[in-house]
């Protein structure tokens, strides 16, 4: 069972047919997939599902905090089931392609105090860009 589903279970979240599939999909590091990617291969799972389906699916995963919504550079925004895994982001800024990585350090670390404008400083997300292998 992946961590996804797994997390799932646990919260007690009614696992239906479509749901699995839609957290099946999800399953993996480096999972960053839109919308429309996620319903083509649950298609191929479960011929059945409609979209509608999958879009409602993900919108629950992400309210309960179980799945990120990103969004890079203005294109279709993507989904990562890493949510409860500390991560940044390396997104090819020709392709597209999103990596998770884990940097040494905290963020939060390199932002000097009279940086901060007497916030308190909760959280930092970074995204390192840069051409991936293939676009290079």
């Amino acid at each position: 069972m992946s961590d996804l589903l797994e997390r799932l279970r646990a919260r007690g979240w009614r696992m239906t047919s479509q749901r699995r599939v839609v957290a099946e999909v999800l399953d993996g590091e480096h999972v960053h997939l839109t919308a429309d990617e996620v319903h083509v291969r649950a298609v191929a799972r479960l011929p059945e599902i409609a979209r509608a389906t999958v879009y409602n699916t993900l919108g629950e995963l992400v309210a309960l905090g179980e799945v990120v919504e990103l969004s890079t550079d203005g294109r279709a925004k993507r989904y990562d089931p890493n949510a409860h895994r500390p991560h940044q982001h390396l997104v090819c800024s020709n392709c597209g392609l999103i990596r998770d990585v884990r940097p040494t350090g905290d963020p939060l670390d390199v932002l000097p105090p009279a940086e901060r404008f007497g916030f308190a400083v909760a959280k930092a997300d970074v995204t390192y860009r840069g051409l991936c292998p293939a676009c290079s």
